[in-house]
């Protein structure tokens, strides 16, 4: 279990998962598990950072997926938080802009207005903030 987790960074669902797998007996995961967490081996701060600038930094995607995501491995709110302040704010706009400017770009609907539309739903699907959206298109049409 060591070496599954000296691979890659692992949330405690993906541990207990893995060793759900082995059929072990509860006394046996758990002496697993606290060996892990007491070798630094788990670390749900350091997956939970690392997830975060992963899934923005590679595959682009806004807080509130990161976030979803980070919740059903069962991460508390409190390290959600701590991970999604990885993400500089400057970059985070920048990406937001830029995607957006690549999907409008890449639409083929002549009226502006259905362009629009698209790639806004297409940046809340990638888990950016509507807010935070009609911010940035007030701020560029002014």
């Amino acid at each position: 279990m060591a070496a599954y987790c000296v691979y890659q960074d692992r949330c405690h669902q993906e541990i207990d998962h893995k060793l759900n797998s082995f059929q072990l007996i509860p006394e046996a995961k758990d002496e697993i598990i606290l060996y892990l967490i007491r070798e630094n081996f788990l670390n749900e701060e350091r997956f939970a950072k690392s997830f975060a600038r992963g899934k923005f930094y590679q595959k682009k995607w806004g807080r509130v997926k990161i976030s979803m995501e980070l919740k059903k491995r069962w991460i508390n709110e409190r390290l959600i938080q701590t991970a999604l302040q990885e993400i500089n704010e400057d970059d985070y706009r920048n990406t937001l802009k830029k995607l957006y400017q690549q999907k409008f770009e890449s639409l083929q609907d002549s009226k502006n207005y259905i362009k629009h539309h698209k790639s806004v739903r297409f940046l809340m699907q990638k888990g950016y903030e509507y807010a935070l959206i009609n911010e940035w298109i007030v701020d560029e049409n002014s």
